[in-house]
């Protein structure tokens, strides 16, 4: 199957991109001559990368019949310094909530999706030391 994405640059700093769901702006900050109209490309990347996970998991737990309120994944990217500058280390804090949790099958879900199906995450580990933990609010 091959992907395929248009970017579009529109005007100074900011390109459009569309997605074969939907459109979305990019821009520069204002410190690199953009005007922060638009999304930033590498926090993008983080932004894929919990979404594919989270995907992964929401489904597994259906399939599980865990019942949970919320979740919600912060994932943090620290740059090299050096040009080009790349997501080096990573972390994904990975947070549930609801009532009488099953953690257990919560902390299978989520190390399916990191070790078997998010192929954002596999892209990841080839250029990043990844980490992961889960937190559990009943």
């Amino acid at each position: 199957m091959t992907e395929i994405v248009t970017t579009q640059w529109k005007e100074n700093m900011v390109f459009e991109s569309d997605n074969p769901r939907g459109t979305l702006a990019m821009d520069a900050s204002e410190a690199f001559g953009g005007t922060n109209s638009g999304l930033a490309p590498k926090a993008m990347m983080l932004s894929s990368l919990a979404g594919c996970s989270g995907l992964d998991v929401v489904s597994l737990l259906k399939k599980m019949k865990v019942i949970f309120s919320d979740f919600k994944i912060i994932t943090k990217g620290e740059l090299t310094e050096e040009h080009p500058k790349y997501f080096h280390k990573v972390s994904l804090d990975y947070h549930f909530y609801g009532v009488n949790l099953n953690e257990k099958k919560i902390n299978k879900a989520v190390n399916l999706s990191i070790e078997r199906y998010c192929g954002v995450f596999e892209m990841f580990r080839h250029f990043a030391k990844m980490n992961t933990t889960i937190h559990i609010h009943n």
